[in-house]
Parts: structure tokens; sequence; C-alpha cells
């Protein structure tokens, strides 16, 4: 199966520090709508792991993401994504689903009976990279979201992870 699993904030919609806590706010990362349907059409299934703690700090409901997911499938038109999985969960909270523990991951790969060891995951933080490394993905970074600021940070332990302006430019290069 060629599977990629994909963090939402940063890198397939925008992102901010203050959380996005409506439809509205949610808005996608240039390139993001049409990187996701170029993997569709070339057969890829496409999942997202993505952590969403302002539903527990009371930012936003269960009910507003969802509605903000319908808004991303709504974009994407035939060619939604596959799967979605998130976690609620704040740091403190330890959990076993928060990234970069590896929750999220093992639970895609129980829904569609696979290994992701091998496979892609595509993220802007730290934890995308940390999570991914873990079960022996192979992580690439964006520099949409806190890209940038993941970079800043690593500055030589980059060594091997292929870094890309966004999404597009990194299904660009998967394909």
């Amino acid at each position: 199966m060629k599977i990629v699993v994909l963090d939402r904030d940063g890198v397939i919609n925008q992102d901010s520090d203050n959380f996005i806590k409506t439809v509205a706010q949610w808005l996608p990362e240039p390139g993001s709508i049409k990187a996701i349907i170029k993997l569709k059409k070339a057969g890829w299934t496409v999942a997202i792991a993505t952590n969403q703690s302002g539903i527990k700090r009371g930012l936003y409901s269960r009910q507003v993401l969802s509605a903000m997911h319908l808004k991303m499938n709504q974009l994407l038109d035939d060619y939604k994504v596959d799967w979605i999985n998130y976690s609620p969960y704040l740091d403190e909270d330890n959990s076993a689903c928060r990234k970069p523990a590896t929750g999220l991951l093992r639970a895609i790969e129980l829904r569609f009976d696979i290994s992701l060891e091998g496979k892609f995951m595509i993220g802007d933080s730290l934890s995308d990279i940390k999570v991914a490394k873990k079960i022996g993905m192979i992580p690439l970074l964006v520099k949409t979201g806190k890209g940038e600021k993941t970079i800043a940070s690593l500055g030589k332990d980059l060594t091997g992870i292929k870094v890309f302006d966004n999404l597009l430019a990194a299904v660009e290069s998967i394909l």
C-alpha cells in the first residue's frame, strides 16, 4: 500500500500560536489541497495524524474540529483524505496518542492493517520528526507552519531529513 501520513496544522492548513479555533480560521496552506489531490490521483492513501490540544484547553469542541475537517474534505472534492486521527490531549497528560508518542500512528497501522515502517510522514514540527523516527518512517519536513522554527532548533541535527518549501513540494518529490 502506498500511504503517506500528514500532520495537519502548518502542513495542510495555516497554523497559529493562538490555535485554529473556528472553521473560518481554517485556511489551507498554498498548494496543500492540490498536493493531496495529486497523491489521491496517483493512488496513494492519505492519513492525517494531528495533535489538537485546543479541545482539552476548551478553545474549541470536537464538533468544531469535525467541521474543520469537513471543510477540508469539501475543498478536496472527490479526493478526500482516507483517515483523520487526532489527539485532544496536552503534553502533561502523557497520552500515548499525543505526538511524539506513537499512538496516533499505531492506530493508522491498525486501521489499514499495515506497518508504517519505511513510509513517509510529512510534518512541520520536532514532534512529527520524532514520532516518524520512532517507528521507522521517513520524516519529511516542510518550512510552512512551525517548519522554519524547527529547522532553526535542529541546526546540524537536520542530517538525513529532507526539507521542502511546502506540502506540494514534498509531495512532488515523493511522486
